[in-house]
């Protein structure tokens, strides 16, 4: 029998050997937040952006830790359902995990912690300006601004939080208040004219803005 001394030959094995082991611990390829939310629920995604609400600031109506994360292309919900990462606007994070939809919220689920990689900070996300009519499933899992009139007065929703509606003359929105941002709205009344900035939210058939901190609602000077 002849051998072959061909080396290639003889690398063969520890060639495929290593090409599997790279192929296994290769970074997950990422894709933008607006092509992950056009593919079907349970696909499993890579995302990177910045962070636009903090961490837990939903938990009272969410019940979930989750956060806001939002590139140039779009924004979606990271669910935490367990732990909070302690994260706030601004962070970066790279985030792979399965789509989901919880009351038809599109949301993006870590199969582990370790799953969220925090690294460094991102660019600030400027809140978009849109009619309150305008806040539906093409502004969903973004940071969003409106100004209207209120047209229901602030109302307990308790233990989820508070609520109030506002309409700059295109539709009425809904206002969701969680509990855990501590905003006092004692000094809303119907006919006001007020600022909001939030979340572009989604609780089943309706849609709806969650801000996140006390100067997300203001009442603009005349």
């Amino acid at each position: 029998m002849t051998h072959s001394r061909n080396p290639l030959r003889l690398l063969a094995p520890a060639l495929l050997l290593a090409f599997v082991s790279a192929s296994a611990n290769a970074a997950p390829q990422v894709i933008s937040i607006a092509e992950a939310r056009t593919l079907t629920i349970g696909t499993v995604v890579t995302v990177d952006g910045s962070v636009t609400t903090p961490s837990g600031a939903f938990y009272s109506s969410f019940f979930d830790y989750g956060f806001g994360l939002q590139d140039k292309s779009g924004g979606i919900f990271i669910s935490q359902p367990t732990t909070d990462p302690g994260v706030a606007p601004r962070r970066q994070a790279r985030v792979t995990g399965t789509l989901q939809s919880v009351a038809g919220l599109l949301i993006l689920v870590p199969s582990d912690p370790s799953d969220v990689k925090l690294h460094g900070a991102g660019p600030r996300v400027r809140a978009q300006w849109v009619t309150t009519g305008g806040v539906g499933e093409s502004t969903e899992g973004r940071l969003v601004r409106v100004v209207g009139t209120i047209t229901q007065a602030p109302s307990s929703d308790l233990p989820y939080g508070y609520k109030f509606f506002v309409d700059d003359g295109s539709g009425e929105l809904q206002i969701f208040v969680n509990t855990q941002t501590g905003i006092d709205l004692s000094g809303l009344t119907v006919g006001q004219t007020v600022s909001v900035t939030g979340f572009s939210s989604q609780f089943d058939t309706h849609y709806e803005i969650d801000p996140r901190f006390p100067s997300d609602i203001s009442v603009p000077q005349p």
